[in-house]
């Protein structure tokens, strides 16, 4: 299938779930990701779940992850006026305000370079069984990836199962190293 109608199917499909069934999902995404065996963490990009778009929500993986690498630092986008995005490191005094897409992202803060990332969790509507990842179809995610380190992890979360083939997967679509479902861990 091609990107554009994998898009409708896979929101559509995402905005069927109900919410306890989303609930449950979470639950089994967390279980899932506890059971990878990933490196020490300096720097964790994660990004904030678009209200109702039933999105996965990585918050209670970040925590997992902050409990795990004491001295973690958070960093989530903020989307600029050059259809790129800043990576603002987050603390208690954060304040937050929703951008023109409805995501919540800090007013202000520190900048961290892309280079200093070393997992990143990655929105996204689905993908397929080779790591390959259907995102909104801006390409902010594809663009901020090619600028991190070649050893950043980059994890997907889906309340979906990967499709079997995205038939135009483009040049410069950088594909995920880790997506986690409800059903398993993918690794690629």
């Amino acid at each position: 299938m091609i990107k554009s109608a994998l898009r409708n199917t896979l929101l559509s499909a995402r905005m069927d779930l109900d919410h306890a069934k989303m609930d449950k999902f979470q639950d089994m995404i967390l279980i899932n990701f506890q059971q990878l065996s990933l490196p020490y963490l300096q720097y964790l990009h994660t990004y904030q779940p678009i209200e109702g778009r039933h999105e996965p929500d990585p918050e209670p993986l970040v925590r997992i992850s902050e409990f795990r690498n004491p001295g973690l630092q958070i960093v989530v986008p903020k989307l600029t006026g050059v259809n790129d995005m800043l990576h603002i490191l987050v603390n208690q005094h954060t304040v937050w305000r929703k951008n023109s897409f409805g995501i919540p992202e800090p007013e202000e803060g520190e900048s961290v370079d892309e280079l200093k990332m070393d997992l990143v969790f990655v929105p996204m509507l689905g993908c397929d069984t080779k790591g390959n990842r259907i995102g909104y179809g801006k390409g902010y995610y594809d663009r901020f990836l090619a600028r991190c380190r070649n050893d950043v992890v980059k994890i997907g979360l889906c309340f979906l199962e990967p499709v079997e083939k995205i038939d135009d997967v483009d040049p410069w679509d950088i594909p995920l190293d880790i997506c986690i479902t409800p059903q398993r861990v993918y690794e690629f």
